[in-house]
């Protein structure tokens, strides 16, 4: 007896339909899975079988074959375990249901129950765009896939309520559409850093165009906390932007009880992170430090003491928005679009060029200590700060410092400004133009053009560097409500290159 269930698995994150054919006939009792089926699908013989027996359920003693096809495509997950368990249960038993337009999801327990699975909203999201209708789902899953509408879903907690529903014994109800409406709250603001106004506003620069950030600056001088209070100027993220970052925590198997996240990611791994930590990749694809800070923020303190080879990995999705992991037996491509802050000391010691401590390592230290750093990649850094240590008076000051908010509110309007000029582009931020939007959108008169000319002399720029200061002028005559770039503006974003000459002498 034959019978086809339908399901899908995630490969990288891209949705792939399953359709699962079940076998049974005489012969010697076997229980076989084809079809490219890893060895987690392998396992889930043993979980099936047991499953259906302590559920008080019969399973065949005879000739099982079951085929995932297509049989091309890997298939690793263990969210199989249901839509088996159901196909061999329908070669016995009637069940109601549209073969053609159901999926069905879910890891099994010895007992019968299931188990909360990853990525379940893209795959119900992916389904239903291809038409199905029904969704029968882990209950643990039930807050992200209540984000989609249209369609039934319905959790389930054991496989025993999936059978008594399909066989008409029993009712479930399907989920209700629930779109979450909160804003997000932020447990540190600007307002509680004193002093560091040089630092904080080129916060704000990164946060109105989305550039890159390196502070630089002895221990103990608010880098870390200037990192994190970071989020709380940026944009809240639109549905699309959250519907996406949602996605991709799913499938990372990061969501608690979540339904949407609203709040823009911030990932601060440890040094020690792997190359396939940070970038992603593994004997299965998994996803990354940078694809998990998609949207929101990408946070690696103490720069030079990450690995070499990691770092230079940051290249593409610096430049491109994504990753693209190559392995033999695989290809896949993960969004990786994030503000890169970067914190490190000057030196070894941390303590070079600071007014308070002396230094305590040679030349050669520091030199070498700079060195862990490549050149292209302090190159895509657009805005380099030294923060130093605040002033003694302002320490216990009465002073009001700006609040986040205030910061928030002018990053949204410069953030208005550019989705308005490149509405017909298909990017949306200064950071993301290209060297040939720069020509369309960023007009340099005569004199400012002399003024640049005159700063790639004296400070040596590269061709990425001069696009990356003007992308930042950019910015900044946004934030300032002014159509055109002034000199005043590229003087500002020239300022923020002023690490350029520490680093050339060393």
């Amino acid at each position: 007896m034959l019978s086809k269930i339908k399901s899908a698995t995630l490969w990288g994150l891209n949705c792939y339909e399953v359709e699962i054919e079940i076998d049974i006939s005489s012969g010697v009792p076997s229980f076989n899975i084809v079809g490219l089926a890893e060895q987690e699908i392998q396992e889930s013989k043993e979980r099936v079988r047991s499953a259906l027996k302590n559920s008080g359920y019969d399973f065949p003693l005879k000739r099982i074959t079951i085929n995932l096809a297509p049989a091309d495509l890997k298939k690793n997950s263990p969210l199989f375990d249901l839509p088996i368990a159901i196909g061999i249960l329908s070669t016995s038993m009637k069940f109601n249901f549209n073969p053609e337009e159901t999926a069905f999801f879910g890891e099994l327990s010895f007992e019968g129950k299931i188990r909360k699975g990853r990525g379940l909203l893209s795959l119900v999201y992916e389904l239903r765009n291809k038409g199905y209708k029904r969704f029968f789902i882990p209950k643990e899953n039930e807050f992200e896939c209540a984000l989609i509408d249209g369609v039934e879903i319905y959790a389930v907690s054991h496989i025993s309520e999936v059978v008594k529903f399909l066989t008409g014994e029993a009712e479930i109800k399907p989920l209700k559409y629930n779109f979450p409406n909160y804003k997000p709250t932020f447990s540190e603001d600007f307002s509680f850093i004193k002093g560091q106004a040089y630092a904080k506003r080129a916060l704000e620069i990164s946060a109105a165009g989305g550039h890159n950030v390196l502070l630089v600056g002895p221990p103990g001088t608010g880098k870390t906390l200037l990192a994190r209070t970071f989020p709380s100027i940026l944009p809240p993220l639109t549905y699309e932007e959250a519907f996406e970052v949602t996605q991709i925590y799913s499938a990372a198997g990061l969501l608690n009880n979540e339904s949407l996240i609203l709040e823009r990611p911030f990932r601060s791994p440890h040094h020690t992170v792997s190359y396939a930590g940070l970038l992603g990749g593994g004997s299965t694809p998994q996803i990354g430090e940078v694809t998990l800070a998609h949207r929101g923020v990408l946070f690696l303190d103490e720069l030079p003491e990450f690995r070499r080879d990691v770092l230079e990995a940051l290249r593409q999705p610096l430049e491109e928005g994504k990753i693209v992991i190559s392995r033999s037996k695989y290809t896949v491509v993960y969004p990786a679009q994030f503000i890169l802050i970067a914190g490190m000391n000057p030196c070894k010691c941390g303590y070079f060029g600071d007014k308070e401590k002396e230094c305590t390592c040679s030349p050669y230290e520091v030199k070498k200590y700079w060195s862990k750093v490549s050149g292209p990649l302090l190159d895509r850094m657009d805005i380099r700060v030294y923060v130093g240590r605040i002033e003694k008076d302002k320490i216990f000051s009465d002073t009001q410092e700006e609040s986040s908010e205030e910061i928030r509110n002018r990053v949204l309007k410069a953030r208005e400004v550019q989705k308005d000029r490149y509405k017909k582009e298909r990017f949306w931020l200064n950071s993301q133009l290209t060297p040939k939007s720069i020509k369309k959108y960023c007009i340099l008169s005569n004199e400012i053009q002399g003024f640049l000319i005159n700063a790639v002399d004296k400070k040596n720029l590269s061709m990425r560097a001069v696009d990356r200061l003007i992308k930042v002028a950019r910015t900044i005559a946004d934030l300032e409500e002014s159509e055109y770039i002034k000199i005043e503006h590229l003087a500002e974003a020239l300022s923020y290159r002023g690490l350029e000459d520490f680093i050339s002498s060393l």
